[in-house]
């Protein structure tokens, strides 16, 4: 599959899953390669190759195929749907979210800006869980068989790739740990220094953000109830390590989340 040429501009919107797919156009790409879209994508050593957007154009240098827009509560694949296309989170934030025989649901994480999606269908060919946007969320979208080619043809490509995926089995694990030893202090602090974590990592605020999953999602992933996330919320508030209004988070104490979190 070869990447869109710079006459993509004037096409109608590709169709992917039914859902609308916006080419991109040189005014939608980075000036820089240090632009505020790519530089957070975990595939960003893999795809941007060239100094510029208008090289990357020319030269086919980008992964990516085009912009997808998921509106809130939209889902941006479903369990079962056919895998083709890795995504990668260019503004707002989801949930992905895993359903028992019996009905039940279990959320799993919830991917933010610069994070990778959709590699729970590389196995089978088809998700393994719904991704649903938590609010309006635009996502990059890299066509999987052309970077199993671009992985072919460079061995730092696929080097990355293998990390990329290393660092979610390491998440996981690190997840598994969290529901099986810690108790329901520990495990809220280390969501909310996790959620410090990351987006220090992607640039952001380390103190201060805003919460976009609800407290009862926050409580399905950590495996608590939601009377027991808001009397934590409470419990650290009090103790001056944070402080909430609505959905808006300030870490007080970092230090404090940290040595409770064992991170």
């Amino acid at each position: 599959m070869q990447p869109p040429s710079a006459s993509s501009s004037s096409r109608a919107p590709i169709a992917i899953a039914q859902s609308p797919v916006l080419p991109r156009r040189p005014d939608d790409m980075l000036r820089t390669r240090g632009g505020p879209r790519c530089t957070s994508c975990a595939l960003q050593p893999a795809c941007l190759e060239a100094e510029s957007c208008e090289q990357m154009l020319a030269d086919g240098a980008s992964l990516a195929s085009g912009w997808r827009m998921i509106r809130r509560g939209q889902p941006l694949y479903r369990t079962g749907d056919v895998f083709g296309h890795l995504y990668a989170v260019v503004s707002g934030s989801l949930k992905t979210v895993l359903f028992h025989s019996e009905g039940r649901e279990q959320i799993c994480g919830f991917p933010g800006v610069g994070d990778l999606l959709g590699m729970d269908g590389i196995d089978t060919g088809r998700h393994a869980c719904d991704a649903i946007a938590l609010e309006d969320t635009q996502v990059c979208i890299i066509p999987f068989d052309m970077l199993e080619q671009r992985c072919r043809q460079a061995a730092a490509t696929q080097h990355h790739l293998l990390r990329v995926m290393s660092a979610e089995i390491v998440r996981e694990q690190r997840f598994f740990m969290l529901l099986g030893r810690m108790s329901a202090d520990e495990r809220l602090a280390s969501f909310l220094v996790g959620m410090s974590n990351k987006l220090s990592a992607r640039g952001y605020s380390a103190s201060e953000f805003h919460l976009r999953m609800t407290r009862e999602d926050i409580g399905n992933h950590l495996g608590m109830k939601l009377e027991t996330v808001s009397r934590t919320l409470s419990k650290f508030q009090a103790q001056g390590w944070i402080s909430v209004r609505q959905k808006h988070v300030a870490l007080r104490d970092l230090q404090a989340l940290r040595t409770l979190s064992c991170q």
